[in-house]
């Protein structure tokens, strides 16, 4: 009996420290290196493209891409590319002078989903025509994720399973 329980104490110790160590460097997700417009650019003309750029390559499947003004509007005109690196939208002629808005959610080399955003001013309104209010499109980028870790999970399930084998 002492054998067995010190066998599953083991085994329990093992398992929870393999789950503290947690993935190494190979797992780690795209991180944005680069945007344009610049985070807080401050323009006079609007741009005819916004595009970021990541430390690795993303895959083109589900990238979603969109630019919404200081109106609540989307300026973004059509569906996003992805390049590499690069993943890009294509903007309208802009509006009204404010804050513009770039929301973006990508899947990186590890099939994992990115999202993020950042913004650019527009200092001199314009005359373009805005697409359709936010709300309006359902393929603009989801929400963020919940931040729920599974390994704690698995970890536990592993415990259990490791301590009835014993």
């Amino acid at each position: 009996m002492t054998a067995r329980l010190a066998g599953l104490a083991a085994t329990v110790i093992l398992v929870l420290l393999a789950g503290l160590a947690g993935a190494g460097p190979a797992a780690a997700h795209a991180t944005r290196t680069g945007a344009d417009p610049g985070p807080e650019a401050v323009l006079d003309r609007g741009p005819d493209r916004v595009s970021a750029t990541f430390n690795e390559a993303l895959q083109a499947n589900f990238a979603a891409m969109t630019v919404v003004g200081p109106d609540g509007n989307l300026w973004s005109d059509g569906e996003p590319t992805v390049s590499g690196a690069v993943v890009s939208v294509p903007v309208r002629p802009l509006g009204p002078a404010g804050t513009y808005t770039v929301n973006y959610r990508v899947t990186s080399a590890d099939g994992h989903p990115v999202s993020g955003s950042w913004t650019f001013r527009l200092s001199v309104a314009s005359t373009g025509t805005p697409g359709p209010p936010v709300g309006a499109r359902a393929d603009g980028p989801a929400a963020a994720e919940s931040g729920l870790a599974v390994w704690p999970f698995v970890v536990a399930a592993a415990a259990v399973v490791a301590g009835g084998a014993w």
